[in-house]
């Protein structure tokens, strides 16, 4: 399909202003533990605000009759991919914020890339090029360099956070994988209200289990920061992006993908005062560049 320059710019724009609303999201969930929050719950927040929006498509989706009818592997799917892409890796990912800062949570998630070409490789018998392989071991060096400080440092809370929210990356990347089938059937609008709308139950029933909902008794901050989270850096961008997919097409999309990592480290230094030192800037790039490469490969 031809795009035409407004549609371009359009699109650009929808990109920009959408990778920097989810960046915003480790910045909320860093400014709510500030108030003795667990992650537990923060993240329940952020889904039950969500789940309304999220509940009113997928009912909508599925009432139109000219649309994909799910069977029944489908539907195991959903839930499958819906608990581990969103469920598992948001949980992941909170968890694991509580002990770095948000630059290097940003910089270790943006190595997802890499992740699905490894998994592909085992899962789908996808071998990678030798690009990708080069790719793949300069984002890995790229995250070395970042840390290279840290190392120094003996510090149980640090390597729970690194591995934590390597894990958020892992299992996202499990759920692009398993995505790659039911996107075409279903859409990426449906399908993602339909997974996200599993994850958000995923999340209360965990919530329902682990803590006991007096908990919930929270400044009203919290809650405020939990329905930025929903709306700002949940809802919101996952239309913007999906538009701005629609309108440049997802390999130049991917393009736009760095500026996740910048975004993040200029509004940790703006809202939270976070300090980058000289590994990290160095990290961050040569991070960058690796997954760049990946992704100018596709494009």
């Amino acid at each position: 399909m031809k795009i035409n320059l407004s549609n371009k710019r359009l699109g650009a724009l929808l990109a920009v202003t959408g990778i920097i609303m989810f960046s915003a999201k480790a910045i909320m969930v860093k400014l709510g533990y500030r108030y003795e929050v667990d992650a537990l719950t923060l993240l329940l927040l952020r889904m039950i605000f969500a789940l309304p929006f999220y509940l009113f498509i997928s009912v909508r989706e599925a009432k139109r009759t000219q649309h994909y009818q799910l069977t029944r592997k489908d539907f195991f799917s959903v839930i499958g991919l819906g608990t581990v892409g969103y469920y598992l890796a948001s949980y992941f990912d909170f968890y694991g914020l509580q002990f770095i800062s948000a630059s290097l949570e940003r910089l270790i998630l943006f190595i997802y890339p890499t992740l699905v070409i490894v998994i592909s490789s085992f899962a789908l018998n996808k071998k990678p090029t030798k690009i990708q392989v080069y790719a793949i071991m300069i984002t890995y060096l790229g995250i070395f360099i970042a840390f290279a400080d840290d190392l120094k440092i003996e510090n149980d809370g640090f390597w729970n956070g690194a591995i934590s929210i390597f894990l958020s990356a892992f299992t996202y990347a499990v759920y692009l994988v398993g995505s790659g089938t039911l996107i075409p059937k279903l859409g990426s609008i449906r399908f993602t209200a339909y997974a996200m709308t599993v994850s958000c139950f995923m999340v209360i029933l965990h919530y329902s289990i682990i803590n006991s909902y007096e908990v919930l008794n929270q400044p009203w901050e919290v809650y405020a920061l939990g329905f930025l989270m929903a709306i700002a850096s949940t809802v919101v961008p996952s239309f913007l992006i999906s538009e701005a997919i629609k309108r440049l097409g997802a390999s130049n999309f991917a393009i736009y993908g760095s500026l996740g990592p910048i975004s993040t480290i200029l509004l940790a230094i703006i809202f939270l005062g976070e300090r980058i030192d000289n590994y990290q800037i160095i990290g961050t790039i040569v991070v960058i560049f690796g997954v760049s490469i990946i992704n100018l490969k596709k494009a």
